[in-house]
């Protein structure tokens, strides 16, 4: 099946890579110490002209489509004690889709996600296991900014550090499984793993690769021109970020990626700038 010449799918893409964005910033299965705050702004950007139908085939978009998107997000996590955190991710997107015939512009604050991170054990204090549960409220009514429905999430993350090649590496895993509570809301799969390097003894330079995926199922199988209502696509994507670590308190990420192979999505590039503030110690 050929891909629809409305832009009936890429905004979930751009939503995927809003939630994808702020782990490349900051390692999430590491624990933030109590009565700290970690903050971290993220840009995103994402460009596609040709995408996977849904028989994984790669085509041109219809009339020489184009989609882009521009995204802000916020995180927080704020230590409650050893164990615990507070997490949340506000996000912010401006998408468009261009071709021969129109053009369409969709901005605003999407869906809000508010959790609860626990620190379940650790080896030595060197490698975390972590379990997180989030809730997600959706900030808008506008069917182009997404589903309009509330959701939750179970996440599970395993992060370490260590040295190789006389380097120190960290690296982390993340899985999370979210539900949405709607009219054949879909159930989705978001991983992510990075592994990473500081090139230095003082610990400035760090560079790290990522590979993250995002699956989404529903019984609702068939194509709609209504964006929101497109509930089954897949994507795995690779990363590559550089850090730079300015003092204890401050530190900025570049990346860039592309998009692997995927089911109804783009192929698209990526690239993003988050920094990480940490206001207090």
């Amino acid at each position: 099946m050929n891909l629809p010449k409305t832009h009936l799918k890429y905004l979930l893409i751009a939503i995927g890579i809003m939630m994808l964005a702020p782990n490349t910033s900051h390692a999430g299965g590491f624990p933030v110490r109590p009565k700290r705050l970690l903050l971290s702004p993220s840009f995103s950007y994402f460009y596609a002209d040709r995408g996977w139908d849904s028989l994984r085939r790669k085509t041109l978009f219809p009339e020489g489509g184009q989609f882009e998107s521009l995204g802000f997000s916020l995180y927080a996590e704020y230590g409650l004690s050893r164990r615990f955190t507070l997490v949340a991710l506000l996000p912010y997107v401006k998408n468009t889709y261009e071709d021969n015939t129109a053009k369409t512009v969709t901005m605003g604050f999407t869906d809000l996600e508010v959790g609860l991170r626990y620190y379940l054990a650790n080896i030595n204090y060197i490698y975390y296991f972590t379990i997180q549960g989030t809730f997600v409220q959706p900030l808008y009514t506008d069917p182009g900014l997404g589903y309009n429905q509330q959701g939750a999430e179970i996440k599970l993350a395993f992060a370490g550090s260590g040295k190789v090649l006389g380097k120190n590496y960290y690296f982390t895993l993340e899985n999370g499984v979210r539900q949405y509570f709607g009219p054949e809301g879909p159930i989705q799969d978001r991983y992510t793993g990075s592994f990473g390097l500081t090139l230095d003894r003082r610990f400035r330079h760090q560079v790290s690769v990522s590979l993250g995926g995002f699956y989404s199922a529903s019984s609702f199988t068939r194509f709609s021109p209504i964006q929101s209502t497109n509930k089954n696509f897949a994507f795995n994507q690779a990363s590559f970020t550089y850090g730079y670590t300015f003092s204890r308190r401050f530190s900025i990420f570049l990346s860039a990626g592309h998009f692997i192979n995927g089911r109804n999505t783009g192929d698209g590039t990526t690239a993003s700038a988050s920094f990480l503030f940490k206001p207090f110690r």
